[in-house]
């Protein structure tokens, strides 16, 4: 396969880049950092043709902030557009995607209730387009933390990457939201149980609550997901703790396993403690009606991505 996406002309580069694209987000491998600059720069070209405003956000925005640069081991782009502030609608979504897929890029488009998420890839780099819809004056941004939308309403200015991009303002304060306090020192891994640590408790706005979810994982198996979760040996571990960002928490029964409600397939962040030790899986891809297991790598306890398997 050709390191370049193809355009989206015939239905089989439609697949190949659809391959590659899931190839690139299952592999997570680090961004050719002169190919995500210079795509980067692309992607403002279009966003400005159209008057979008957009604005850095996750980990660009802290290579932006912090470093003036780019993570050297980042693996996509990360921006953000909400629904209704600087004159974005959802309606602008449609032609920024067309003009992006003539310039040569492969875009799939995924609607979702809190937002929708425009996925860009070109050059192998892949750009994460939220835009975002505000719910009781927060939008969600992953893996499920509740920024008030005060931080957007007047963006900040950088330069970085050869020009001016918009960051959340304050950005010290955004970046303390997501990251924590300890947002300055760089963290190739182990930021992710930061994040989860520094998440308020409780659901996200917008999310089912409490009694939903219930009735779900009792009523409702196809709103649910089940995960067995396993010792060293392969043994069955009762009372393993599962907290899904951003929307629950439970243990497993003395079988191991653990059901939960899930709102639709999507990739969710978890935190598994087993015989007393945490894992944080920062990035995994669940959907309701299905069943995973959990293994531990006694070798590595941080830092896996896409490590559950079905059964």
């Amino acid at each position: 396969m050709s390191d370049k996406p193809l355009t989206d002309k015939t239905k089989a580069s439609d697949a190949e880049n659809a391959a590659l694209m899931q190839q690139i987000e299952r592999t997570i491998p680090p961004m050719n950092i002169v190919d995500a600059e210079r795509f980067l720069q692309e992607a403002k070209l279009i966003f400005d043709s159209h008057r979008i405003v957009f604005f850095l956000r996750q980990g660009t925005c802290l290579g932006a902030v912090r470093d003036k640069a780019l993570i050297p081991w980042d693996d996509d782009l990360d921006l953000g557009s909400i629904i209704g502030l600087h004159g974005f609608s959802k309606d602008d979504i449609a032609p920024a995607v067309e003009s992006f897929r003539a310039s040569g890029c492969y875009v799939e488009v995924i609607p979702d209730g809190l937002y929708t998420s425009v996925k860009i890839m070109k050059y192998r780099i892949r750009i994460d387009w939220q835009c975002y819809r505000i719910v009781k004056g927060t939008i969600a941004q992953y893996p499920g933390v509740p920024f008030p939308v005060s931080l957007f309403t007047k963006l900040e200015e950088v330069e970085f990457n050869g020009g001016t991009y918009s960051v959340p303002s304050p950005s010290e304060k955004y970046l303390v939201l997501k990251y924590g306090p300890n947002w300055v020192i760089p963290k190739q891994a182990g930021y992710e149980k930061d994040v989860l640590d520094n998440m308020p408790s409780g659901k996200v706005p917008g999310r089912a609550g409490r009694f939903k979810q219930f009735l779900a994982v009792h009523f409702l198996p196809n709103k649910t997901a089940r995960l067995l979760v396993l010792d060293g040996e392969g043994n069955p571990v009762s009372n393993a703790k599962i907290v899904v960002a951003g929307m629950s928490q439970t243990i497993t029964n003395h079988r191991g396993y653990a059901k939960f409600y899930l709102p639709g397939p999507d990739e969710y962040a978890l935190a598994i403690t087993s015989n007393g030790i945490e894992e944080v899986l920062y990035e995994e891809a669940l959907a309701p009606g299905q069943q995973y297991v959990y293994r531990p790598d006694p070798t590595q306890s941080a830092g896996r991505y896409f490590v559950l398997t079905q059964s």
